[in-house]
């Protein structure tokens, strides 16, 4: 092994650690490793920038714009609007059919987007379905991947593999290349997940206080002058005394202590960090001598002042409520702590609290002892946040923002642009379907006609594009080079031809799918399919053997991210609402994976 091979792993084993406890953020982590790739020596400088004129990234990016068009102009929705129809029909015969329809839209718009419309709109279909919520989304986050497989403009995970196997002498998949084997995985899994829905959990609970888990919200309450809890010991307090309360840290003159003590004694300034449940946070909020934000009180004699006012005319007070929010991949609330939110309100919205969602790092004791006011938002988080009852119709506005909460009010949609970016769909994918452009071309022009026709605007576009897809995958393409350029992806495939020298080509193929599917299951599918796809080429070479089924083990292994919630954008989305726990995915999605994993190999061993 050589000094260039060394560094290479060694970047390689760092750059997977990152990913898999998500010590940074993605986008941070490609910056790092195209740093370090160009500062080793092991790419060119011009190599280490290369990902961001890549084939891939660059139609990558432009499905990303066609699909935020889709979403803007309705499309989407109404898609999956007819599904409301199918109430009549059981669940078992339901949620093969709303599968099926959800897969089958993913198969050619990006699969995030489609998943996160789902979302927006799971709690009305389950309220008309009569079903839990529970059931449809883990349902519809595994068919969206699954449907995601069937045709090449389906995930970004097809096109970066295409491009990288390309790139190193094999042909190009055409659009519908792979669609045989992508359906029947569909229709397997659709099988699958059909039968095991018996097993998700069941929460049938419909409003916002009981349909969450929420005694996990975290929020920062300051003891104001004049508080009646001021010189009381904190055993004596309905702070102490309430089971559904927890006081987590108590920080007061700088000075932090945690878990503090029944016999502390309470003082004005006082700054609690407290985990409870909505009910007890909206009482906390209303306490007199207690305020949830700094800026309440200064809110509260606006308040007065304007229902002086209001009292004045026949005209009604508004009435505050809390709304809870999710916050979507490409949200402008992402990387802002509370503090930040609190000093520029949004929408007329005040954030009260937030909840994490649950990943390797983020356990409530690694949560509780940074500050509250300190705690970033990230994709998966919730938000909750105080608004008037009658304006919460303008938190639709917010792009990238997922209410989870039902609304009579719903933004309006141009029927025009609606059906404009609809028949700008259908010519993207025909152009590159029939190969008339190749999907690169079709797919630029469909965000050019979408400009031309005022379908979309880019300065609204810019901030809700999720950047940090576009850096994870243009900083993991000069990792792939990296790797060829030092003969690291040829050493790994000579170590595995020793190893399966005298086996099956059905072993063999096997041995491929099964690495790249537990490789994805921690690290992103795309950084997943950068590294895999080199060796598998190597691996056919050096078999001699046809390079086809061991690009295709890898991006079907890629995508199959079932048995935990981190490998796949979609499934972090869903765990993070807290219908489910980390057993549900590991298990269900497991016997799915191996399912998915024995018909695969054999599949794609016919091919040789």
């Amino acid at each position: 092994m050589t000094t260039e091979i060394l560094l290479v792993f060694s970047i390689l084993l760092i750059t997977i650690i990152l990913f898999a406890f998500e010590v940074f953020s993605v986008d941070k982590i490609a910056m790092l490793i195209i740093a370090s790739l160009a500062l080793t020596g092991l790419v060119k400088p011009e190599e280490a920038i290369a990902g961001f004129s890549n084939t891939a990234t660059i139609t990558v990016l432009s499905l990303m714009i066609i699909a935020l068009a889709l979403e803007d102009n309705g499309v989407i929705a109404s898609l999956a609007r007819f599904l409301k129809n199918l109430h009549i029909l059981p669940l078992f015969l339901l949620l093969p059919i709303f599968m099926f329809i959800t897969g089958g839209i993913s198969a050619f718009i990006n699969t995030t987007a489609v998943v996160i419309v789902f979302i927006k709109i799971i709690a009305e279909l389950a309220k008309r379905f009569n079903v839990s919520q529970s059931k449809l989304l883990l349902p519809i986050s595994f068919a969206g991947i699954l449907g995601g497989s069937c045709t090449l403009m389906g995930t970004s995970t097809n096109l970066i593999v295409n491009s990288v196997a390309r790139d190193l002498g094999a042909e190009r998949f055409s659009f519908f290349e792979f669609s045989f084997f992508g359906v029947i995985f569909l229709v397997v899994g659709i099988i699958v997940i059909t039968i095991a829905s018996r097993w998700l959990p069941n929460d049938s609970k419909e409003n916002l206080q009981d349909a969450y888990d929420l005694e996990n919200y975290v929020t920062t309450v300051v003891i104001n002058k004049g508080s009646n809890l001021i010189d009381k010991n904190i055993e004596d307090t309905f702070l102490y005394n309430n089971p559904e309360i927890s006081i987590l840290k108590l920080t007061r003159n700088k000075q932090i202590t945690n878990a503090p003590g029944r016999y502390i004694t309470l003082k004005a300034n006082d700054k609690l960090l407290l985990m409870c449940d909505l009910e007890n946070l909206a009482k906390i909020n209303e306490a007199e001598g207690l305020s949830i934000h700094k800026t309440q009180e200064k809110n509260k004699k606006k308040q007065l002042a304007e229902d002086e006012e209001e009292n004045e005319s026949p005209k009604k007070s508004n009435e505050l409520g809390f709304v809870e929010l999710l916050i979507l991949p490409g949200s402008i609330l992402i990387g802002k702590t509370l503090k930040q939110l609190r000093k520029q309100t949004f929408q007329n919205a005040l954030p009260i609290a937030i909840k994490k969602r649950r990943n390797i790092r983020n356990t409530e004791e690694r949560l509780v002892r940074k500050n509250i006011e300190q705690i970033s938002l990230k994709p998966g988080d919730r938000l909750l946040v105080e608004i008037p009852k009658n304006e919460i119709s303008q938190l639709y506005e917010m792009e990238n923002v997922a209410i989870l909460r039902e609304h009579k009010t719903k933004p309006t949609i141009n029927i025009r642009k609606r059906t404009l970016s609809f028949a700008i769909l259908l010519l993207v994918i025909g152009l590159a379907a029939s190969g008339i452009l190749s999907i690169l071309v079709s797919a630029i022009a469909g965000v050019s006609l979408l400009l031309l026709t005022k379908c979309l605007d880019l300065n609204d576009v810019y901030h809700r594009i999720n950047w940090q897809v576009i850096f994870l995958l243009a900083g993991m393409i000069p990792l792939g080079i990296a790797m060829n350029n030092t003969g690291a992806d040829k050493w790994i495939s000579d170590h595995l031809l020793a190893i399966l020298s005298g086996q099956s080509n059905l072993v063999v193929i096997g041995l491929i799918f099964l690495i790249t599917m537990l490789m994805s299951s921690v690290v992103s599918n795309n950084a997943t399919a950068i590294i895999m796809t080199p060796i598998a080429i190597a691996v056919a070479v050096g078999l001699d053997l046809s390079m086809k089924p061991f690009i295709l083990s890898v991006l079907f292994g890629a995508n199959f991210s079932f048995f935990t919630p981190m490998g796949y954008q979609t499934n972090t989305l869903i765990y993070g609402m807290g219908f489910y726990k980390f057993r549900h995915f590991f298990l269900i999605g497991g016997v799915l994976s191996i399912i998915l994993w024995v018909l695969g190999t054999f599949m794609l061993s016919t091919l040789l």
